[in-house]
Protein backbone atom coordinates (compact mmCIF):
# COMPACT_ATOMS: atom_id res chain seq x y z
CA UNK A 1 0.00 0.00 0.00
CA UNK A 2 3.02 2.73 0.86
CA UNK A 3 4.72 1.71 -2.11
CA UNK A 4 1.25 2.52 -4.17
CA UNK A 5 1.01 6.19 -2.43
CA UNK A 6 4.58 6.53 -3.08
CA UNK A 7 4.08 6.10 -6.66
CA UNK A 8 0.86 8.61 -6.86
CA UNK A 9 2.55 10.83 -4.99
CA UNK A 10 5.11 11.60 -7.76
CA UNK A 11 2.53 11.18 -10.56
CA UNK A 12 0.64 13.96 -8.96
CA UNK A 13 3.58 16.31 -8.98
CA UNK A 14 3.21 19.01 -11.09
CA UNK A 15 5.51 18.92 -14.19
CA UNK A 16 7.45 22.26 -13.11
CA UNK A 17 8.06 20.97 -9.75
CA UNK A 18 9.93 17.57 -11.65
CA UNK A 19 11.86 19.83 -13.00
CA UNK A 20 13.69 21.39 -10.27
CA UNK A 21 13.59 18.26 -8.08
CA UNK A 22 15.98 15.16 -7.44
CA UNK A 23 15.20 11.89 -6.59
CA UNK A 24 16.51 8.99 -4.13
CA UNK A 25 16.58 5.23 -5.83
CA UNK A 26 17.88 2.22 -5.06
CA UNK A 27 18.21 -1.32 -4.74
CA UNK A 28 17.89 -4.03 -1.55
CA UNK A 29 20.36 -7.27 -1.71
CA UNK A 30 21.58 -9.43 0.85
CA UNK A 31 25.19 -9.85 1.42
CA UNK A 32 25.09 -12.85 -1.15
CA UNK A 33 23.79 -10.76 -3.43
CA UNK A 34 19.94 -11.95 -3.46
CA UNK A 35 17.54 -8.92 -4.01
CA UNK A 36 15.16 -8.90 -1.45
CA UNK A 37 11.46 -8.36 -1.96
CA UNK A 38 9.50 -6.31 0.86
CA UNK A 39 12.10 -4.48 2.70
CA UNK A 40 10.90 -1.12 4.33
CA UNK A 41 12.43 1.72 3.01
CA UNK A 42 11.77 4.92 5.08
CA UNK A 43 12.74 8.67 4.37
CA UNK A 44 13.70 11.26 6.70
CA UNK A 45 14.30 14.95 6.45
CA UNK A 46 17.27 16.78 7.98
CA UNK A 47 15.54 16.63 11.62
CA UNK A 48 14.96 13.07 11.16
CA UNK A 49 11.06 13.40 10.52
CA UNK A 50 9.49 10.84 8.90
CA UNK A 51 8.68 12.46 5.35
CA UNK A 52 7.77 8.49 3.00
CA UNK A 53 7.52 4.74 3.86
CA UNK A 54 7.94 2.65 1.28
CA UNK A 55 8.75 -0.88 0.42
CA UNK A 56 10.67 -2.77 -2.59
CA UNK A 57 9.49 -4.51 -5.43
CA UNK A 58 10.40 -8.17 -6.77
CA UNK A 59 13.99 -6.75 -8.13
CA UNK A 60 14.49 -4.82 -4.75
CA UNK A 61 13.98 -1.58 -5.86
CA UNK A 62 12.81 1.32 -4.49
CA UNK A 63 12.35 5.14 -5.41
CA UNK A 64 11.70 8.37 -4.00
CA UNK A 65 11.16 11.33 -6.38
CA UNK A 66 9.98 14.83 -6.57
CA UNK A 67 12.60 15.71 -3.63
CA UNK A 68 13.58 19.52 -2.99
CA UNK A 69 17.11 20.15 -2.97
CA UNK A 70 18.05 19.11 0.59
CA UNK A 71 19.72 16.55 3.11
CA UNK A 72 17.72 13.36 3.85
CA UNK A 73 17.98 9.96 5.41
CA UNK A 74 17.23 6.86 4.76
CA UNK A 75 16.73 3.86 7.26
CA UNK A 76 15.58 0.25 5.45
CA UNK A 77 14.70 -2.28 7.70
CA UNK A 78 13.75 -6.39 6.59
CA UNK A 79 13.32 -9.41 9.05
CA UNK A 80 16.29 -11.36 9.80
CA UNK A 81 18.63 -8.62 8.78
CA UNK A 82 20.08 -6.03 11.30
CA UNK A 83 18.92 -2.17 9.74
CA UNK A 84 20.93 0.00 7.60
CA UNK A 85 20.97 3.59 8.13
CA UNK A 86 22.45 6.23 6.10
CA UNK A 87 22.20 10.47 7.01
CA UNK A 88 22.90 13.43 4.86
CA UNK A 89 22.04 11.94 1.28
CA UNK A 90 22.25 15.47 -0.93
CA UNK A 91 19.46 15.61 -3.00
CA UNK A 92 20.26 18.03 -6.06
CA UNK A 93 17.50 19.76 -8.60
CA UNK A 94 17.57 17.64 -10.98
CA UNK A 95 19.61 14.69 -10.10
CA UNK A 96 19.10 10.98 -8.79
CA UNK A 97 20.90 9.70 -6.41
CA UNK A 98 21.44 5.71 -6.52
CA UNK A 99 21.99 4.00 -3.37
CA UNK A 100 23.36 0.00 -3.02
CA UNK A 101 21.85 -1.50 0.00
CA UNK A 102 23.71 -4.85 1.64
CA UNK A 103 21.51 -6.21 3.92
CA UNK A 104 23.55 -8.23 6.49
CA UNK A 105 23.51 -10.45 9.93
CA UNK A 106 25.69 -8.12 11.98
CA UNK A 107 26.74 -4.84 10.09
CA UNK A 108 24.56 -3.76 7.09
CA UNK A 109 25.51 -0.86 4.90
CA UNK A 110 23.97 1.97 2.58
CA UNK A 111 25.92 3.64 -0.15
CA UNK A 112 25.62 6.07 -2.71
CA UNK A 113 27.01 4.37 -5.84
CA UNK A 114 26.46 7.53 -8.18
CA UNK A 115 24.58 10.43 -8.60
CA UNK A 116 22.92 11.06 -12.48
CA UNK A 117 20.35 13.40 -14.27
CA UNK A 118 16.68 12.68 -13.30
CA UNK A 119 14.03 11.80 -15.87
CA UNK A 120 12.26 14.67 -16.85
CA UNK A 121 14.65 17.36 -15.13
CA UNK A 122 15.49 20.87 -16.33
CA UNK A 123 19.31 20.41 -17.12
CA UNK A 124 19.79 17.36 -19.84
CA UNK A 125 22.77 16.91 -21.39
CA UNK A 126 21.19 18.21 -25.00
CA UNK A 127 19.62 21.41 -22.50
CA UNK A 128 23.63 22.22 -21.39
CA UNK A 129 25.03 21.91 -24.95
CA UNK A 130 23.29 24.03 -25.95
CA UNK A 131 23.49 26.69 -22.75
CA UNK A 132 27.50 26.43 -23.78
CA UNK A 133 26.82 26.76 -27.39
CA UNK A 134 24.99 29.74 -27.60
CA UNK A 135 26.49 33.21 -28.25
CA UNK A 136 24.11 34.70 -25.72
CA UNK A 137 24.73 32.28 -22.69
CA UNK A 138 28.70 31.74 -23.50
CA UNK A 139 30.10 34.33 -22.28
CA UNK A 140 28.52 34.37 -18.45
CA UNK A 141 28.81 30.49 -18.14
CA UNK A 142 32.99 31.37 -18.90
CA UNK A 143 32.22 34.46 -16.29
CA UNK A 144 30.28 32.25 -13.34
CA UNK A 145 33.36 29.64 -14.06
CA UNK A 146 36.11 32.04 -13.39
CA UNK A 147 34.62 33.33 -10.47
CA UNK A 148 34.18 30.15 -9.33
CA UNK A 149 37.71 29.19 -10.02
CA UNK A 150 39.08 32.47 -7.91
CA UNK A 151 36.93 31.74 -5.35
CA UNK A 152 38.76 28.48 -4.82
CA UNK A 153 41.88 30.15 -4.31
CA UNK A 154 40.93 33.58 -1.97
CA UNK A 155 39.33 34.24 1.37
CA UNK A 156 35.60 33.43 1.21
CA UNK A 157 33.31 33.17 3.89
CA UNK A 158 34.75 35.45 5.70
CA UNK A 159 32.43 36.20 9.31
CA UNK A 160 33.72 37.28 12.78
CA UNK A 161 32.53 38.90 16.03
CA UNK A 162 33.81 42.03 18.20
CA UNK A 163 32.85 41.78 21.71
CA UNK A 164 33.56 44.19 24.55
CA UNK A 165 32.71 43.17 28.17
CA UNK A 166 32.44 44.13 31.63
CA UNK A 167 31.23 42.74 34.99
CA UNK A 168 32.64 40.29 37.79
CA UNK A 169 35.65 37.96 36.57
CA UNK A 170 35.12 34.54 36.89
CA UNK A 171 37.34 32.13 38.71
CA UNK A 172 39.64 29.51 37.87
CA UNK A 173 37.79 26.66 39.75
CA UNK A 174 35.39 26.95 37.51
CA UNK A 175 37.38 26.52 34.34
CA UNK A 176 36.67 30.24 32.78
CA UNK A 177 38.71 33.28 33.58
CA UNK A 178 37.64 36.42 32.22
CA UNK A 179 38.94 40.00 33.21
CA UNK A 180 36.49 42.63 34.66
CA UNK A 181 37.06 44.30 31.64
CA UNK A 182 37.76 42.95 28.05
CA UNK A 183 37.51 42.82 24.47
CA UNK A 184 36.90 39.16 22.89
CA UNK A 185 37.51 38.79 18.86
CA UNK A 186 36.94 35.89 16.13
CA UNK A 187 37.31 35.92 13.25
CA UNK A 188 36.52 32.96 10.43
CA UNK A 189 37.32 32.43 7.41
CA UNK A 190 37.17 29.76 4.39
CA UNK A 191 40.78 29.08 2.49
CA UNK A 192 40.63 27.32 -0.95
CA UNK A 193 37.02 26.28 -0.15
CA UNK A 194 37.33 23.04 2.36
CA UNK A 195 39.97 24.81 4.54
CA UNK A 196 38.80 26.62 7.42
CA UNK A 197 40.97 29.05 9.29
CA UNK A 198 39.70 30.98 13.15
CA UNK A 199 41.42 33.22 14.80
CA UNK A 200 40.71 34.78 18.32
CA UNK A 201 42.01 36.35 21.13
CA UNK A 202 40.73 37.79 24.30
CA UNK A 203 42.45 41.16 25.86
CA UNK A 204 41.07 43.07 28.91
CA UNK A 205 42.37 43.93 32.72
CA UNK A 206 41.87 42.70 36.44
CA UNK A 207 40.97 45.09 38.80
CA UNK A 208 42.49 42.63 41.33
CA UNK A 209 45.38 42.11 39.27
CA UNK A 210 48.28 44.08 37.61
CA UNK A 211 49.12 43.03 34.41
CA UNK A 212 47.03 43.10 31.77
CA UNK A 213 45.15 39.71 30.96
CA UNK A 214 45.60 37.88 27.56
CA UNK A 215 44.92 35.02 25.79
CA UNK A 216 44.95 33.84 21.58
CA UNK A 217 43.53 30.46 20.08
CA UNK A 218 43.94 29.53 16.46
CA UNK A 219 42.38 26.66 15.10
CA UNK A 220 42.66 25.19 11.90
CA UNK A 221 40.27 22.64 10.47
CA UNK A 222 39.56 20.69 7.32
CA UNK A 223 36.28 20.09 5.72
CA UNK A 224 36.18 16.10 4.38
CA UNK A 225 32.54 15.89 2.62
CA UNK A 226 29.58 16.86 4.87
CA UNK A 227 31.42 15.38 8.39
CA UNK A 228 33.62 17.36 9.82
CA UNK A 229 37.29 16.70 9.11
CA UNK A 230 41.01 17.44 11.38
CA UNK A 231 41.25 20.12 13.60
CA UNK A 232 44.27 21.59 14.99
CA UNK A 233 44.06 24.63 17.33
CA UNK A 234 47.13 26.55 19.21
CA UNK A 235 46.06 28.32 22.63
CA UNK A 236 48.17 30.83 24.16
CA UNK A 237 47.16 32.61 27.26
CA UNK A 238 48.61 34.88 30.43
CA UNK A 239 46.78 35.71 34.02
CA UNK A 240 47.80 38.19 35.83
CA UNK A 241 47.45 37.43 39.71
CA UNK A 242 47.11 39.74 42.81
CA UNK A 243 49.85 39.81 45.13
CA UNK A 244 49.30 37.14 47.64
CA UNK A 245 51.85 35.82 50.58
CA UNK A 246 53.46 31.92 48.95
CA UNK A 247 53.71 33.54 45.50
CA UNK A 248 56.84 35.69 44.51
CA UNK A 249 55.51 38.61 42.63
CA UNK A 250 57.90 40.60 39.80
CA UNK A 251 58.71 44.31 39.85
CA UNK A 252 55.52 46.42 40.57
CA UNK A 253 53.00 43.46 39.06
CA UNK A 254 51.88 40.26 40.18
CA UNK A 255 52.58 37.13 39.41
CA UNK A 256 51.55 35.80 35.81
CA UNK A 257 49.88 32.35 34.49
CA UNK A 258 51.25 31.40 31.62
CA UNK A 259 49.90 28.40 29.03
CA UNK A 260 50.17 26.75 25.93
CA UNK A 261 48.30 24.02 24.32
CA UNK A 262 48.13 22.27 21.34
CA UNK A 263 45.20 20.38 20.59
CA UNK A 264 43.78 18.06 17.70
CA UNK A 265 40.75 16.17 16.79
CA UNK A 266 39.67 13.62 13.89
CA UNK A 267 36.85 11.17 13.24
CA UNK A 268 36.14 8.15 11.08
CA UNK A 269 33.17 6.70 9.91
CA UNK A 270 32.39 3.10 9.65
CA UNK A 271 29.86 2.02 7.26
CA UNK A 272 27.65 4.93 8.20
CA UNK A 273 26.10 4.23 11.52
CA UNK A 274 29.94 4.34 13.68
CA UNK A 275 31.79 7.44 14.09
CA UNK A 276 35.05 6.96 16.24
CA UNK A 277 36.12 10.58 17.36
CA UNK A 278 39.79 11.06 18.98
CA UNK A 279 42.06 13.28 19.80
CA UNK A 280 44.74 14.88 22.58
CA UNK A 281 45.92 17.83 23.84
CA UNK A 282 49.11 18.89 25.24
CA UNK A 283 49.81 21.99 27.55
CA UNK A 284 52.46 23.63 29.83
CA UNK A 285 51.17 25.35 32.67
CA UNK A 286 53.68 28.02 34.54
CA UNK A 287 53.49 30.25 37.49
CA UNK A 288 55.97 29.12 40.56
CA UNK A 289 57.18 25.93 38.52
CA UNK A 290 56.13 24.21 35.00
CA UNK A 291 54.22 21.28 34.52
CA UNK A 292 53.27 19.80 31.49
CA UNK A 293 50.38 17.43 30.89
CA UNK A 294 48.86 15.15 28.17
CA UNK A 295 44.77 14.78 27.98
CA UNK A 296 43.49 11.86 25.20
CA UNK A 297 40.05 11.71 24.79
CA UNK A 298 37.84 9.87 22.38
CA UNK A 299 33.95 9.18 21.56
CA UNK A 300 32.44 6.12 20.10
CA UNK A 301 28.70 6.94 18.45
CA UNK A 302 26.56 4.11 16.84
CA UNK A 303 23.93 5.31 15.12
CA UNK A 304 20.69 3.09 15.50
CA UNK A 305 18.44 5.31 12.82
CA UNK A 306 15.22 5.81 14.57
CA UNK A 307 15.82 3.97 17.44
CA UNK A 308 17.94 6.36 18.57
CA UNK A 309 22.17 6.77 19.00
CA UNK A 310 24.31 5.17 21.98
CA UNK A 311 27.69 7.23 22.92
CA UNK A 312 30.32 5.89 24.54
CA UNK A 313 33.29 8.50 25.65
CA UNK A 314 36.74 9.00 27.64
CA UNK A 315 39.03 11.72 28.61
CA UNK A 316 41.46 11.95 31.01
CA UNK A 317 43.43 15.16 32.31
CA UNK A 318 41.74 18.54 30.99
CA UNK A 319 38.24 18.60 29.90
CA UNK A 320 37.73 17.63 26.27
CA UNK A 321 36.90 21.26 25.00
CA UNK A 322 37.20 19.79 21.56
CA UNK A 323 35.57 16.89 21.67
CA UNK A 324 32.45 18.46 23.76
CA UNK A 325 31.79 21.40 21.25
CA UNK A 326 30.89 18.55 18.23
CA UNK A 327 28.31 17.33 20.62
CA UNK A 328 25.45 18.76 18.28
CA UNK A 329 22.36 16.04 18.14
CA UNK A 330 20.30 15.71 14.99
CA UNK A 331 18.02 18.93 14.61
CA UNK A 332 18.90 20.62 17.08
CA UNK A 333 19.03 24.36 16.24
CA UNK A 334 22.74 25.70 16.16
CA UNK A 335 23.08 29.48 17.23
CA UNK A 336 24.18 31.75 14.40
CA UNK A 337 28.17 31.60 13.67
CA UNK A 338 28.16 28.70 16.63
CA UNK A 339 31.68 28.05 15.91
CA UNK A 340 33.07 31.55 16.58
CA UNK A 341 31.11 31.55 20.28
CA UNK A 342 32.84 28.29 20.75
CA UNK A 343 36.16 29.13 19.70
CA UNK A 344 35.69 32.17 22.57
CA UNK A 345 33.90 29.78 24.79
CA UNK A 346 37.10 27.36 24.69
CA UNK A 347 39.61 30.34 25.11
CA UNK A 348 38.53 31.16 28.04
CA UNK A 349 38.46 27.70 29.58
CA UNK A 350 41.67 27.47 31.78
CA UNK A 351 43.26 24.39 33.55
CA UNK A 352 42.15 24.03 36.54
CA UNK A 353 44.93 25.49 38.65
CA UNK A 354 45.28 25.82 42.38
CA UNK A 355 48.12 25.58 45.10
CA UNK A 356 49.81 22.98 47.48
CA UNK A 357 52.28 23.28 49.73
CA UNK A 358 53.62 25.89 47.74
CA UNK A 359 53.50 24.35 44.27
CA UNK A 360 51.46 24.48 41.21
CA UNK A 361 48.96 21.71 40.35
CA UNK A 362 46.77 21.26 38.06
CA UNK A 363 43.02 19.18 37.99
CA UNK A 364 43.12 15.87 36.19
CA UNK A 365 39.82 14.00 35.68
CA UNK A 366 39.78 10.49 34.33
CA UNK A 367 36.09 10.10 32.67
CA UNK A 368 34.32 7.52 31.50
CA UNK A 369 30.55 7.89 30.14
CA UNK A 370 28.01 5.59 28.46
CA UNK A 371 24.91 7.94 26.83
CA UNK A 372 21.62 7.39 24.77
CA UNK A 373 19.39 9.82 22.95
CA UNK A 374 16.31 9.58 21.00
CA UNK A 375 14.62 12.58 19.27
CA UNK A 376 11.03 11.23 18.19
CA UNK A 377 9.44 14.86 16.58
CA UNK A 378 10.15 17.71 18.66
CA UNK A 379 11.02 15.77 21.72
CA UNK A 380 14.10 14.02 22.31
CA UNK A 381 14.96 12.24 24.88
CA UNK A 382 18.35 11.23 26.54
CA UNK A 383 19.97 9.59 29.70
CA UNK A 384 23.55 8.67 30.32
CA UNK A 385 25.92 7.30 33.18
CA UNK A 386 29.41 8.52 34.06
CA UNK A 387 32.20 7.17 36.47
CA UNK A 388 34.77 9.79 37.03
CA UNK A 389 38.33 10.10 39.22
CA UNK A 390 39.45 13.80 40.32
CA UNK A 391 42.90 14.29 41.17
CA UNK A 392 44.15 17.61 43.00
CA UNK A 393 40.38 19.29 42.62
CA UNK A 394 40.29 22.56 43.20
CA UNK A 395 37.39 24.64 44.67
CA UNK A 396 36.73 28.40 44.79
CA UNK A 397 37.35 29.48 48.84
CA UNK A 398 35.78 32.80 49.94
CA UNK A 399 37.17 34.15 53.45
CA UNK A 400 40.29 32.87 53.66
CA UNK A 401 42.74 36.07 53.96
CA UNK A 402 45.98 35.53 56.08
CA UNK A 403 45.39 31.46 56.33
CA UNK A 404 46.47 28.74 54.85
CA UNK A 405 49.64 30.40 53.43
CA UNK A 406 50.79 28.82 50.51
CA UNK A 407 48.11 26.25 49.99
CA UNK A 408 45.92 28.87 48.38
CA UNK A 409 46.07 30.49 44.72
CA UNK A 410 44.50 33.96 44.58
CA UNK A 411 41.83 34.18 42.10
CA UNK A 412 42.09 36.23 38.94
CA UNK A 413 37.86 37.63 39.26
CA UNK A 414 37.64 38.20 43.07
CA UNK A 415 38.73 38.52 46.79
CA UNK A 416 38.44 35.19 46.75
CA UNK A 417 41.11 32.05 46.81
CA UNK A 418 41.63 28.74 44.25
CA UNK A 419 41.78 25.46 47.05
CA UNK A 420 42.89 22.10 46.61
CA UNK A 421 40.86 20.06 48.17
CA UNK A 422 42.63 16.76 46.85
CA UNK A 423 41.51 13.50 45.41
CA UNK A 424 38.40 12.35 44.78
CA UNK A 425 36.27 9.66 43.34
CA UNK A 426 32.04 9.69 42.25
CA UNK A 427 29.62 8.23 39.86
CA UNK A 428 26.57 9.51 38.24
CA UNK A 429 23.58 9.37 36.30
CA UNK A 430 20.73 11.41 34.73
CA UNK A 431 18.04 11.43 32.57
CA UNK A 432 16.09 14.33 30.55
CA UNK A 433 13.67 15.21 28.22
CA UNK A 434 13.44 18.29 25.80
CA UNK A 435 10.13 19.37 24.29
CA UNK A 436 10.62 22.13 21.08
CA UNK A 437 6.92 24.02 21.17
CA UNK A 438 7.66 26.01 18.26
CA UNK A 439 11.08 27.18 16.28
CA UNK A 440 11.26 29.75 19.14
CA UNK A 441 10.50 28.29 22.47
CA UNK A 442 12.17 24.82 24.10
CA UNK A 443 11.64 23.47 27.28
CA UNK A 444 13.42 20.74 28.75
CA UNK A 445 13.69 18.99 32.06
CA UNK A 446 16.02 16.84 34.00
CA UNK A 447 17.17 14.63 36.61
CA UNK A 448 19.85 12.99 38.43
CA UNK A 449 22.42 11.53 40.77
CA UNK A 450 25.88 12.46 41.56
CA UNK A 451 28.85 12.52 43.72
CA UNK A 452 28.46 15.43 46.13
CA UNK A 453 31.39 17.30 49.00
CA UNK A 454 29.95 17.14 52.04
CA UNK A 455 31.05 17.20 55.92
CA UNK A 456 29.63 15.99 59.06
CA UNK A 457 32.03 18.55 60.86
CA UNK A 458 32.03 22.22 59.71
CA UNK A 459 34.97 23.46 62.14
CA UNK A 460 38.52 23.48 61.40
CA UNK A 461 39.94 23.41 64.72
CA UNK A 462 43.75 24.48 63.81
CA UNK A 463 44.83 26.40 60.60
CA UNK A 464 45.61 23.36 58.83
CA UNK A 465 44.89 22.81 54.88
CA UNK A 466 45.11 19.01 55.25
CA UNK A 467 42.22 18.76 58.45
CA UNK A 468 40.19 21.24 56.14
CA UNK A 469 40.48 18.40 53.30
CA UNK A 470 39.72 15.65 55.81
CA UNK A 471 36.52 16.79 56.50
CA UNK A 472 35.52 16.81 53.22
CA UNK A 473 33.41 13.49 52.01
CA UNK A 474 31.61 12.27 48.89
CA UNK A 475 28.21 11.04 49.13
CA UNK A 476 25.68 10.57 46.56
CA UNK A 477 22.93 13.36 46.36
CA UNK A 478 20.03 13.82 43.50
CA UNK A 479 19.37 16.88 41.45
CA UNK A 480 17.13 18.26 39.21
CA UNK A 481 16.85 21.47 36.72
CA UNK A 482 14.82 23.12 34.23
CA UNK A 483 15.58 24.98 31.06
CA UNK A 484 13.23 27.48 29.35
CA UNK A 485 15.00 29.23 26.31
CA UNK A 486 13.38 31.00 23.18
CA UNK A 487 13.19 34.10 21.15
CA UNK A 488 10.33 37.01 22.53
CA UNK A 489 8.04 37.98 19.29
CA UNK A 490 8.48 41.71 18.01
CA UNK A 491 11.82 42.33 19.46
CA UNK A 492 13.61 39.38 18.75
CA UNK A 493 15.14 38.98 22.42
CA UNK A 494 16.49 35.35 23.01
CA UNK A 495 16.51 34.07 26.33
CA UNK A 496 17.70 31.09 28.58
CA UNK A 497 16.77 30.44 32.15
CA UNK A 498 17.68 27.24 34.29
CA UNK A 499 17.50 26.98 37.75
CA UNK A 500 19.31 23.63 39.22
CA UNK A 501 17.97 22.49 42.57
CA UNK A 502 20.13 19.96 44.74
CA UNK A 503 20.64 19.15 48.59
CA UNK A 504 22.75 22.59 49.66
CA UNK A 505 23.72 21.32 52.58
CA UNK A 506 26.47 19.19 50.15
CA UNK A 507 28.22 20.96 47.12
CA UNK A 508 28.17 19.25 43.91
CA UNK A 509 31.14 19.65 41.81
CA UNK A 510 30.55 20.36 37.86
CA UNK A 511 30.78 16.75 35.73
CA UNK A 512 32.02 18.03 31.97
CA UNK A 513 29.61 15.70 30.16
CA UNK A 514 30.70 14.57 26.53
CA UNK A 515 27.22 12.64 25.82
CA UNK A 516 24.67 14.90 27.08
CA UNK A 517 23.68 18.46 26.45
CA UNK A 518 22.34 18.93 29.83
CA UNK A 519 24.39 20.73 32.35
CA UNK A 520 23.10 20.66 36.38
CA UNK A 521 24.61 24.06 37.08
CA UNK A 522 23.45 24.92 40.57
CA UNK A 523 20.83 28.08 41.64
CA UNK A 524 19.33 30.55 38.97
CA UNK A 525 21.28 30.92 35.71
CA UNK A 526 20.01 33.61 33.49
CA UNK A 527 21.41 34.54 30.27
CA UNK A 528 19.68 37.14 27.45
CA UNK A 529 21.04 38.18 23.74
CA UNK A 530 19.23 41.48 22.76
CA UNK A 531 19.45 42.38 19.23
CA UNK A 532 20.17 46.33 18.49
CA UNK A 533 18.85 48.02 15.64
CA UNK A 534 21.56 49.72 13.52
CA UNK A 535 19.38 51.25 10.82
CA UNK A 536 21.89 50.41 8.18
CA UNK A 537 24.90 52.83 9.58
CA UNK A 538 27.14 49.99 10.41
CA UNK A 539 27.82 46.61 7.68
CA UNK A 540 27.08 44.03 10.43
CA UNK A 541 24.59 44.07 13.69
CA UNK A 542 24.88 44.61 17.24
CA UNK A 543 23.77 42.37 19.98
CA UNK A 544 23.82 43.25 23.66
CA UNK A 545 24.27 40.42 26.39
CA UNK A 546 23.91 39.98 29.90
CA UNK A 547 24.65 36.72 32.02
CA UNK A 548 23.36 36.58 35.52
CA UNK A 549 24.77 33.31 37.31
CA UNK A 550 23.71 31.83 40.61
CA UNK A 551 22.03 34.81 41.38
CA UNK A 552 20.91 33.11 44.79
CA UNK A 553 23.85 31.78 45.78
CA UNK A 554 23.61 27.98 46.20
CA UNK A 555 25.38 25.13 46.44
CA UNK A 556 28.03 26.55 48.94
CA UNK A 557 29.65 24.61 51.47
CA UNK A 558 30.46 26.19 55.09
CA UNK A 559 32.85 26.52 57.30
CA UNK A 560 34.35 27.75 60.48
CA UNK A 561 38.30 28.41 60.67
CA UNK A 562 40.11 28.08 64.34
CA UNK A 563 39.98 31.80 64.81
CA UNK A 564 36.06 32.25 64.04
CA UNK A 565 36.09 32.73 60.35
CA UNK A 566 33.73 32.00 58.30
CA UNK A 567 35.32 29.98 55.29
CA UNK A 568 33.04 28.92 52.11
CA UNK A 569 33.49 26.64 49.52
CA UNK A 570 31.85 26.36 45.89
CA UNK A 571 32.35 25.73 42.63
CA UNK A 572 29.82 28.32 41.25
CA UNK A 573 30.29 31.66 42.55
CA UNK A 574 27.40 34.28 42.06
CA UNK A 575 28.52 36.65 38.89
CA UNK A 576 26.94 38.97 36.59
CA UNK A 577 28.51 39.86 33.04
CA UNK A 578 27.45 42.36 30.60
CA UNK A 579 28.61 42.56 27.08
CA UNK A 580 28.64 44.01 23.42
CA UNK A 581 28.73 41.99 20.52
CA UNK A 582 29.32 43.51 16.85
CA UNK A 583 28.58 40.83 14.45
CA UNK A 584 29.80 41.03 10.70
Amino acid sequence: MYAVLGAAEAQGAHPSLLKFSGSISGQVKSAAGVTQMGAAVILYNRYDRILRHVITDPQGKFSFDALMPDLYSVRVSLNSFVPAFKRNIAVQPGIQSLLTINLAGILSSIEVVSTVPANGSLMTPEWKWILRSAQSTRPILRFQDEVRKREAHVFSETRGIVKVSAGDGTTFASSTAQPDLGTAFALATSLFGSNQLQVSGNVGHSAHAGLPTAGFRTTYSRREGIGAGPQLTVTMRQISLPVRSGLTPGVGDGPALRTIAISTIDEFTVLDAIRFEYGMSAESVSLVNRLNTLSPFARLTYDLGSAGAIQIAFSSGANAIELASRGTEPGARPRENAELHQDLTALGALPRVSMRDGQLKVQRTDNLELGYRKVAGSRTYSAGVYRERVTNGALTMAGSDNIFEDNLLPDMGSRSSIFNIGNYNRWGYLASMSQSFTEKLEVSVAYGSGGALTADRRTVKANDPDELRSLIGIANRKWASARVSGTAPVLGTHFAATYGWADYRSLMPAHHYLTQRVRPDPGLNVSIRQPVPTFGLVPGRLEANAELRNLLEQGYLPFSSADGKQLILTNSPRAVRGSLSFIF
